[in-house]
């Protein structure tokens, strides 16, 4: 498996210096946070996409996916969300992305079965724009549909291999699901994970790996076991925590981390 981690946890910091931090500490490609205080984010003009792209080519780095804000199951017209969807997959395409991170966003102003019918509609019709450049829009385990069996009620009536999921392991854990059933739900249209880790239950200020509670052994067996072998993100949430420890200084005994789980699961 290849290891990635997001600037979620480098929030704002120059793609230069992203870049360094990734060939430093032994990381094969980053996930980027796609928001206007980032510096890659859909406002972006030709020329500068053609620079992020160009950076991370010169750093022998992969740009693992474009981690947008869209919500897919948000009440609401579609027009507003698709058009959001589709800025994101433009973007993605442009600086060499394989991936698109949207959210599910049901809310409580309407049904799970409303919630998962609007989602499959609005990602039926991204499906082929996203077929279209090559980008495959995934649906995170969030929010309203935070386990797998949840986002597996939206792709299930979506069925097109353009969409699929990307494995939060947080929120399928605190959601009750076991890494085991989470694959089982997840497998067939699986994009990639993110991993991390939390201090409990009650308080999700991210930790090091392997210094929390999430069963990142247990999403690592599961996935060694079942012969999976994509990419790996450490999505440290340094932006929303401002006690959480500077994620530099964790990227080494992080990636250590996982690679002993990976080479015991072996």
């Amino acid at each position: 498996m290849k290891l990635a981690f997001s600037t979620l946890g480098v929030p704002g910091l120059p793609l230069s210096e992203v870049t360094a931090l990734a060939t430093a500490h032994g990381y094969h490609g980053v996930e980027l946070r796609a928001h206007p205080e980032e510096p890659v984010h859909t406002g972006l003009t030709a020329e500068q996409r053609a620079d992020v792209a160009a950076a991370f080519k010169a750093a022998g780095l992969d740009v693992l996916g474009v981690a947008g804000y869209a919500r897919v199951a948000a009440p609401g017209d579609d027009g507003p969300v698709l058009a959001e969807v589709r800025a994101l997959v433009d973007l993605a395409r442009d600086i060499g992305a394989p991936y698109v991170r949207v959210f599910p966003g049901g809310g409580d102003e309407q049904s799970a079965e409303e919630a998962d019918a609007t989602a499959a509609r609005r990602l039926g019709t991204a499906a082929e724009y996203a077929a279209d450049r090559g980008v495959r829009i995934l649906l995170e385990t969030h929010d309203s549909h935070r386990t797998g069996a949840d986002a597996m009620r939206v792709l299930g009536l979506v069925g097109h291999r353009q969409v699929g999921a990307l494995w939060d392991v947080m929120h399928t854990w605190l959601g009750g699901e076991q890494p085991v059933d989470s694959f089982a739900a997840l497998s067939p249209h699986l994009g990639y994970v993110q991993v991390k880790d939390i201090a409990s239950a009650d308080d999700t200020t991210p930790v090091g790996l392997g210094a929390g509670v999430l069963p990142l052994t247990d999403v690592v067996e599961v996935l060694s076991r079942n012969g999976w072998d994509g990419w790996l993100c450490w999505e440290y949430e340094a932006r929303w925590y401002a006690d959480a420890a500077p994620l530099p200084g964790l990227l080494t005994p992080g990636r250590e981390h996982l690679s002993r789980l990976l080479n015991e699961s072996a």
